[in-house]
């Protein structure tokens, strides 16, 4: 069993936060309320918006508006960013989807601990796309786990956890939302345990374990042979990135919003058939039906379903393929 980490109640405890998304704002925001918060790195700016401007991370723009020490390496390894965070002698490091792996020599640095702020219940979903790999799972559940790092990604003691349902309706982009709130909580808890009765390190159990790798543009393909409830997990998982899509007429189709039909289908339907228009535009799937109710077609506007079929002149039979 790994020692027990805490920290007296009347020490300053010096802490470097890494991170770069929205996801990992709050849980800025709580380190620094708890800590003597010392720097920031996030990831160099990229281009964003309509113009593609170069502009800082969500955490770098949070850093640069409090005045907190920022630096935004274009290669964590480098020599000059571990002489720069020596330089902040931090007791804790954590991390909150920085984006990069860290070096040995990065998480051996602190003198408490490096600590990550994981959005799952590990060992479950290990890996960088936890968020959707819990809605593609089906999971009634998920949560924010705060984990001692090892060298081996996710894989060091779980020091707290806090449990967040997944909604029927969630996509991963407002369960993302609920999970960056509670991180920055399940954070602030970890500090406070660490100034009172400590936090007991737990290993994982290897035998629980799963991974969720980082999506790529080919997981939102539909495969209309897939059952609906399954596709369906597909479109709230991959928005508002990558999107579900599939090809009607030689264009891509985005399904940006569906639902599993509650009818039974003739057993000669096939896959990607259209089978009823209304409300929803109902399409057959390996097994059952499901309903998409928001489409986007290859450059335009994301429209309801009616909107959609009166524009495109949809009917009955046609056929959605995979996008291949």
């Amino acid at each position: 069993m790994a020692a027990q980490l805490k920290w007296a109640a009347d020490r300053p405890l010096r802490s470097v936060f890494m991170g770069t998304p929205e996801f990992a704002v709050p849980s800025l925001e709580a380190l620094a309320a708890c800590t003597e918060l010392v720097g920031v790195v996030s990831q160099p700016d990229k281009p964003r918006g309509r113009g593609l401007a170069a502009a800082p991370s969500p955490v770098a723009a949070l850093a640069s508006a409090r005045g907190l020490p920022l630096i935004r390496p274009a290669r964590v390894r480098d020599p000059d960013v571990l002489a720069t965070l020596e330089s902040w002698r931090p007791d804790l490091l954590v991390v909150a989807a920085y984006g990069r792996i860290l070096p040995p020599a990065l998480l051996a640095l602190p003198t408490l601990a490096p600590i990550n702020v994981h959005a799952s219940l590990l060992p479950r979903h290990r890996g960088a796309g936890p968020i959707a790999a819990a809605i593609l799972a089906g999971d009634p559940v998920t949560g924010i786990t705060i984990m001692r790092m090892s060298e081996e990604m996710d894989a060091g003691d779980i020091l707290l956890q806090q449990t967040v349902e997944i909604a029927p309706d969630d996509t991963t982009g407002t369960l993302t939302a609920r999970l960056a709130v509670a991180g920055g909580r399940a954070l602030a808890a970890a500090c406070a345990c660490l100034r009172a009765d400590g936090l007991e390190p737990r290993p994982q159990d290897l035998a629980a374990v799963t991974y969720a790798p980082r999506l790529t543009k080919e997981d939102g393909r539909i495969r209309w042979a897939e059952p609906a409830v399954v596709i369906a997990r597909k479109v709230r998982a991959f928005t508002p990135w990558p999107s579900a899509f599939a090809t009607l007429a030689g264009r891509t189709l985005k399904v940006l919003r569906a639902r599993v039909a509650s009818v039974v289908l003739a057993s000669d339907v096939a896959p990607g058939t259209v089978v009823a228009l209304g409300d929803e535009i109902r399409v057959g799937t390996g097994v059952g039906a499901l309903d998409l109710l928001t489409v986007q077609a290859e450059g335009k506007r994301a429209l309801d379903a009616r909107a959609f079929i009166a524009g495109a002149r949809l009917a009955v039979g046609a056929r959605l393929d995979d996008g291949r």
